[in-house]
C-alpha cells in the first residue's frame, strides 16, 4: 500500500486538481454563453435599428416618388444616369449619416436604384427581395455583396396609390460593427469570469486545506485501515476503551467497555451527561492530566481505570480512558490469603500434634493403654488442630469451617477475638465459593478492623450464619457485629460508597481500601440479595451489625428436606 501511495498523486491533490478543472469548465461555459448571449443582442439591436432606417427612408416623399417615376419608364436608366440621380444622392446621404453599411433601392423588379458601389447600379440584388415586394418588411442577417450583415428590407409604396408597391429599401449594418460592439462589451464578462476563476480557485485551496486537516493528511486508502484496524482491536481485547472527543463527545466505546461498565453502547452521547461513574469523569478533567489510575466498583466489578490526553502533532484529540477487571484478581488474593492463614496455623500447631503424638506413644510404651484410650477420645472430640474461633463447630461446612478458621487465625493475631454466634446453623454446602468469600470476608475484615481501633478493652467480632439450602437457590444470611465504636456521625449509607474506609492512611491505588463494602453491596444486588446496616452501634461498643443476604450460593446436604428446613427456621424464631 505505500508504494501504491508513493507513486500515485494524492487524494488531496487530486481533489484540487478536479475541482479546478470543474470551475474553470463552469466559467469558459458560462462566459461563452453570456458572449453569445451579448452578441445575439447586439445583433438584434441591429436588426431592430436597420428595420426603424428602412422604414423612414421607404416613407420619404422623395423616394416614393423617384421610384414610382423610374418605375413607370420603360426599362432602366443607365448607371451613370442612376448614379448622378436623386435616390442615389439621398440614399448615400443616409448611409453616411448613420453609419450603415448600405442603403439600397431597388425598383418593383428587384433592381438596384442606389447603391454604396455605383458600378452596381442598374444590377439585381444578391439577396431575395420577393418578401419585401410582396408588401411584407424582414430582417435578415446574410452575405451579401458587401459582406456579411444584419438588416431589414421594406416595402416602397406609390405615393399617389398606397397600396401599389414600386419597390424596396434595403438598410444594412456590418457584422464587424456587432463584433467590435461585442468587443466593447467583452470586458466586463472576461473580469467577471477571471473572478469567478479566482474566487474558485480560492475556494478550492481552502476547501483542500480543510480536508487535510480534518483527515489529519491521511490517504482514503489508510483511513479505511485505520478504520478496520481500529474495529478488530477495539472489539477484540478485553480492556474497555472510552475515547472522548475535543468537544467532549464519546466517539469510541467498545464492546468490553459496556460490559464492565454494565451499560448500553454511549457512542455519541455527550461524556458530561453520560450515565458512566462520576470518578471516570473526575479523570478527564484538565486538572487530572496527569492523574494515577484509580479503583471504581461499577456492575459489581472492580475496575482500574486510567485516562490519557491524546495529541496529533500539535492538535487536542481529546481523552481515552482504559478500564481493566480486576474482579477475579482481588477474589483469587484474598482466597490465596486465606490459604495462606490457614497453612500458617498449620505450621504454627504442627509442634502440639507431634506431642500429642509422642504422648499417646509414651503411654503404649509403659502399659497405661486406658490412658492412651481416654486421651485419643479428647483429641477425636476437639480435634486435631485447633483454630481460635468459638462454637466454629456449628459449621458444618468443610469450606465454611477452614475459612471461619483462617479469618480467626488473623483476628488473633491482631488481637481480636472471632467467634460463631449461637444462632449459626449452616446444613448445606456453599456452591459459590468466590461470592461467599468475597462478602463473607469483607465484612469480617471491618469489623476487624472497627475493633482493633474502638475504644473497648475485650476486642471481638461476631458472625452468625444461616442458611436456606432445602428450596431451589439457597440463600445465605450472614451477620457481622463487633465491639468497635460504631458508625458515630455516619449515615449508613455512607459507609457503601466509593472510596469510603476507615483507614488513617490515604487510599493507595491498587490496594483495594474503599472498595469491599461497596463491591459487595453490588455483588449480592446483582444475586438478587442486599447487604444493609442493622445497628449503626454506639461508642465504646457494641459496634455496627450489618448483614448480607445472598442468594443461590448454598447447595443442599443429603437428608435435608423441605420440611426440615421448615422446622429449623420455625425453632429459630
Amino acid at each position: 500500500m505505500c508504494s501504491v501511495l508513493e507513486w500515485s498523486m494524492r487524494f488531496s491533490t487530486q481533489t484540487l486538481l478536479l475541482q479546478l478543472g470543474v470551475v474553470l469548465l463552469v466559467v469558459l461555459l458560462s462566459g461563452a454563453v453570456h458572449a453569445w448571449l451579448v452578441y445575439e443582442r447586439i445583433g438584434d439591436e441591429a436588426e431592430n435599428q436597420a428595420l426603424t432606417l428602412a422604414r423612414t427612408v421607404a416613407a420619404d416623399p422623395d423616394i416614393r416618388s423617384g421610384v414610382q417615376a423610374i418605375s413607370r419608364e420603360e426599362g432602366t436608366p443607365p448607371p451613370d444616369i442612376l448614379a448622378a440621380g436623386p435616390l442615389q444622392a439621398a440614399a448615400e446621404a443616409v448611409r453616411n449619416r448613420t453609419g450603415a453599411l448600405f442603403v439600397v433601392v431597388t425598383d418593383e423588379t428587384g433592381l438596384r436604384l442606389a447603391h454604396p458601389e455605383k458600378a452596381r447600379l442598374g444590377e439585381r440584388v444578391s439577396t431575395d427581395p420577393s418578401v419585401a415586394l410582396g408588401g411584407q418588411e424582414i430582417t435578415t442577417r446574410n452575405t451579401g455583396t458587401l459582406g456579411p450583415s444584419a438588416g431589414a428590407k421594406v416595402p416602397v409604396y406609390a405615393p399617389d396609390l398606397p397600396e401599389t408597391i414600386v419597390g424596396e429599401v434595403s438598410v444594412g449594418y456590418s457584422v464587424e460593427s456587432l463584433s467590435n460592439s461585442l468587443a466593447r462589451d467583452i470586458a466586463p464578462i472576461a473580469l467577471t469570469a477571471g473572478g469567478s476563476l479566482v474566487a474558485g480557485v480560492l475556494a478550492s485551496f481552502l476547501l483542500r486545506r480543510r480536508l487535510q486537516r480534518l483527515t489529519l493528511g491521511l490517504e482514503p486508502e489508510e483511513i479505511s485501515t485505520l478504520v478496520h484496524d481500529q474495529v478488530a482491536v477495539l472489539q477484540g481485547v478485553d480492556d474497555g476503551v472510552i475515547g472522548i472527543a475535543a468537544d467532549g463527545r464519546i466517539s469510541v466505546f467498545n464492546a468490553a467497555a459496556a460490559r464492565l461498565l454494565d451499560m448500553p453502547d454511549a457512542t455519541g452521547q455527550d461524556w458530561a451527561s453520560a450515565a458512566v461513574p462520576a470518578q471516570l469523569k473526575q479523570l478527564t478533567q484538565p486538572a487530572a492530566r496527569d492523574a494515577e489510575a484509580v479503583e471504581i466498583v461499577a456492575g459489581g466489578r472492580v475496575l482500574v481505570a486510567s485516562a490519557r490526553k491524546a495529541w496529533h502533532r500539535k492538535e487536542d484529540l481529546g481523552w481515552v480512558v482504559m478500564l481493566r477487571d480486576r474482579t477475579e484478581l482481588q477474589q483469587l488474593t484474598r482466597q490465596l490469603d486465606a490459604v495462606g492463614t490457614m497453612s500458617t496455623a498449620l505450621r504454627a500447631q504442627r509442634h502440639e500434634f507431634a506431642n500429642q503424638l509422642h504422648t499417646i506413644a509414651g503411654f503404649i510404651s509403659i502399659g497405661q493403654y486406658d490412658s492412651a484410650k481416654d486421651y485419643l477420645a479428647r483429641i477425636s472430640a476437639t480435634g486435631p488442630l485447633k483454630f481460635p474461633v468459638e462454637q466454629a463447630e456449628l459449621l458444618q461446612d468443610p469450606y465454611m469451617q477452614a475459612f471461619i478458621g483462617a479469618k480467626g487465625v488473623e483476628a488473633s493475631e491482631r488481637g481480636v477475638a472471632l467467634r460463631v454466634g449461637p444462632e449459626t446453623l449452616v446444613r448445606g454446602h456453599v456452591a459459590d465459593p468466590q461470592d461467599v468469600t468475597t462478602v463473607l470476608g469483607n465484612l469480617i475484615d471491618n469489623a476487624v478492623s472497627a475493633a482493633v481501633v474502638g475504644s473497648a478493652v475485650d476486642r471481638w467480632v461476631e458472625v452468625e450464619l444461616l442458611d436456606d439450602a432445602a428450596t431451589t437457590g439457597g440463600t445465605l444470611h450472614i451477620v457481622v457485629g463487633d465491639s468497635g465504636d460504631g458508625l458515630g456521625s455516619l449515615e449508613p449509607e455512607e459507609v457503601f460508597a466509593e472510596g469510603f474506609t476507615t483507614s488513617e492512611h490515604p487510599v493507595r491505588s491498587g490496594a483495594g481500601q474503599g472498595l469491599g463494602l461497596a463491591l459487595v453491596r453490588q455483588l449480592a444486588r446483582r444475586r438478587g440479595g442486599d447487604v444493609r446496616v442493622l445497628e449503626p452501634g454506639s461508642q465504646g461498643g457494641p459496634g455496627a451489625v450489618f448483614m448480607a443476604t445472598i442468594p443461590g450460593v448454598m447447595d443442599a446436604a443429603e437428608g435435608i428436606t423441605g420440611t426440615d428446613s421448615t422446622l429449623r427456621e420455625d425453632s429459630n424464631g
